[in-house]
């Protein structure tokens, strides 16, 4: 059993436990909204955390109510820019793309277009009746921002949600080669989930890697390994018998974090001297309660929740204070 201080690492359920491919999380699956058409997620950097007096707004707490202190985490959140629009039909084998339609004008770095390309609908609209989900490729304008050190866009892909799905390839061709703003996506109040990859170790022992018990001090040979790897019998280690290997930097999600607050000026929550390793927040926020995967300047990408079914709503966290203290010295 881990120690209270010291609590156990990493499940086992993932395997493997590999470095991810990419920083850009890939997102598998969405859930179904109603109302209006939309961009069901976004994405941002994350900058660090702080702390903020709010009045609790989780209506079985025993704080209900009161003012309390709550971690929060900044993500910046810069505009994205809808590159390109992309249609599926229903397959026996799940999803399947039927075509899709790139804007003029999108950043060279992504894809190389010709001079007078126009984006032309009519092969999208001939397969319109076997239409079953509309996405659009968006990508990020991380020269906007001054903390993280890129220039170079990272593009994703994000479904369109709420509404039939001709309302949706409508919405979707009218944001085609547009900004997309976080408020437009998010509201305050709203609960997302949170996909990034985390902050990598490298190569770790198990006692690091999964958090086990350290042997006696009159073991032989080390301290720092298993007891045992496993029966003799198969002749194999098993794949819940924990050892060493890549700790961290892999493709995580944090379920039901909830938007306390989209901020419109950076100067609002800059403290003196500015975030440790990230620098000012010169574009637009979001204040989350709690922590988020990742290290500082790391993507992390949001969709609405896919499991939230309790239903608390909350229009509007009350926020009485944030702190601005610098964590220079820390």
């Amino acid at each position: 059993m881990a120690r209270p201080n010291r609590p156990v690492h990493g499940s086992r359920g993932y395997s493997p436990r590999k470095r991810a491919e990419s920083q850009v999380c890939r997102i598998k699956a969405w859930p179904e909204i109603e109302g209006k058409p939309k961009i069901q997620g976004f994405a941002g950097y994350k900058v660090g955390m702080t702390h903020a007096h709010v009045l609790d707004y989780r209506p079985h707490s025993t704080t209900s109510g009161q003012e309390v202190q709550m971690p929060v985490t900044i993500v910046e959140v810069p505009p994205m820019k809808v590159a390109a629009v992309r249609t599926y039909k229903e397959t026996p084998y799940g999803l399947q793309t039927i075509t899709e339609v790139w804007a003029s004008g999108v950043d060279s770095d992504l894809i190389s277009l010709p001079e007078n390309y126009k984006p032309d609908f009519s092969e999208m609209d001939k397969f319109n009746g076997e239409t079953a989900d509309v996405r659009v490729l968006a990508y990020t304008t991380p020269e906007l921002i001054t903390g993280v050190p890129k220039k170079n866009p990272e593009l994703m892909e994000v479904r369109i949600g709420g509404g039939n799905v001709q309302e949706r390839l409508e919405y979707a061709k009218s944001v085609l080669g547009k900004d997309v703003d976080v408020s437009e996506t998010i509201r305050e109040g709203d609960m997302l989930d949170a996909i990034a990859v985390t902050k990598g170790f490298g190569f770790q022992g198990h006692v690091k890697r999964y958090g086990v018990k350290l042997l006696s001090h009159k073991n032989s040979k080390h301290r720092r390994m298993i007891g045992t790897s496993g029966s003799f019998t198969p002749h194999y280690i098993k794949p819940g018998t924990p050892q060493a290997g890549q700790d961290g930097y892999q493709q995580r999600t944090q379920y039901n974090m909830r938007v306390l607050k989209i901020g419109e000026k950076g100067e609002e929550i800059n403290p003196q001297g500015g975030f440790l390793h990230y620098g000012l927040v010169r574009n637009k926020y979001v204040m989350f309660h709690g922590s988020l995967p990742g290290p500082t300047k790391r993507l992390i990408r949001f969709r609405d929740a896919i499991r939230y079914q309790r239903g608390i709503k909350v229009e509007k966290a009350q926020i009485n204070f944030v702190s601005t203290e610098s964590k220079q010295g820390a």
